[in-house]
C-alpha cells in the first residue's frame, strides 16, 4: 500500500494502525524524507516492511516515480490512500492566490496525481482500492475556510462520480469525511473545536472502513449530522446560522509552519 502525507497526523496514525493490523508492506510519502523516518520505524517495530518516499504531491511525475519505486521493489499497489493537505484562511476580503493555489494543488490535485500513478495498474488486475482523505468542511462552504472547503468538496464530487464509473471493475473508491482531528492542521485554530478527535482513534474508524470496502466513511456522528443538515438548509438561512463562524479566531502564521 500507499499513502501520501504520511509524516504526522492522519496519516501517520492511519500508517501505524494498518501495520497493527497485518498490512506487510508500506510505503510513506512525504516532503520531508527525514520527518518519515521515525514513522517509518514505528512501522518496522509494527512487524511491517515500510519504504520512506520523499514526495512532494503537487508533482504528478514525483508521485509517479515514488510509486513506481514502490510496485519495482515490492509489486503491485492494492490500497492507495491520498492523505496530504494544508489548510489556510481564505477570507474574501483578505484573499491570497498563492494560498488558495498551493490548497488546490495539494488537497485536489495531489489526489489526482496518485490515482493516475497507480490506476492503470488496478485497472489491469481488475483489484484495488483507493482512498481519499477529503472533509466534513467539504459538505458546505465553511466562512474563513472557502478554499479548503472546496478543495474537499472536489476531492468528494471526483470520488463519487468515479465510484460509479468504476462499477464492476474490482476497485472501491473510499471517501472519508473526518471532522475537527487534533493534528498539526488544526493547531492555527484559536476556536473551540467541537467533537475534537485524536488521530489514533481517527485511524481506528478509516481502517474499520478500509477493510470492509466502504463507499463513505464519516465522523463524529454528530458533526456529521450537523454538516449534513446545513446542507439542506436554504441560503438566506444558512447565511444567517453561519455568519458568526467567519468571526472565528485563526493564528494565520502558525498555519503555515
Amino acid at each position: 500500500m500507499v499513502i501520501t502525507g504520511a509524516s504526522s497526523g492522519i496519516g501517520e496514525a492511519l500508517a501505524l494502525e494498518l501495520a497493527r493490523r497485518g498490512w506487510e508492506r508500506i510505503a510513506l510519502l512525504s516532503r520531508r524524507a527525514d520527518a518519515l523516518e521515525p514513522v517509518a520505524r514505528e512501522v518496522r517495530e509494527r512487524g511491517s516492511k515500510a519504504m520512506a518516499i520523499a514526495c512532494d504531491v503537487r508533482d504528478a511525475r514525483a508521485v509517479r516515480d515514488a510509486v513506481a519505486r514502490a510496485e519495482a521493489e515490492w509489486g503491485t499497489i492494492d490500497l492507495a490512500i491520498a492523505n496530504a493537505g494544508i489548510g489556510y484562511p481564505t477570507p474574501a476580503h483578505r484573499f491570497s492566490l498563492d494560498d488558495a493555489t498551493a490548497m488546490m494543488r495539494t488537497n485536489f490535485d495531489g489526489m489526482l496525481h496518485l490515482w493516475a500513478a497507480v490506476s492503470t495498474g488496478m485497472l489491469a488486475r481488475g483489484d484495488g482500492q483507493f482512498v481519499a482523505i477529503a472533509s466534513l468542511a467539504g459538505l458546505r462552504g465553511l466562512p474563513g475556510s472557502s478554499i479548503y472547503s472546496a478543495s474537499k468538496a472536489a476531492m468528494q464530487a471526483w470520488m463519487e462520480a468515479s465510484r460509479v464509473e468504476l462499477t464492476g471493475k474490482g476497485i472501491a473508491m473510499t471517501i472519508v469525511n473526518p471532522g475537527f482531528v487534533a493534528t498539526p492542521l488544526v493547531e492555527k485554530n484559536r476556536f473551540r473545536m467541537p467533537f475534537l478527535m485524536q488521530p489514533r482513534d481517527v485511524a481506528r474508524r478509516i481502517a474499520d472502513g478500509i477493510e470492509s470496502r466502504s463507499r463513505v466513511i464519516e465522523f463524529p456522528l454528530p458533526m456529521s449530522l450537523l454538516m449534513r443538515t446545513l446542507r439542506l438548509l436554504p441560503a438566506f438561512v444558512f447565511d444567517r446560522l453561519v455568519r458568526p463562524w467567519s468571526r472565528r479566531k485563526i493564528d494565520a502564521d502558525r498555519a503555515r509552519k
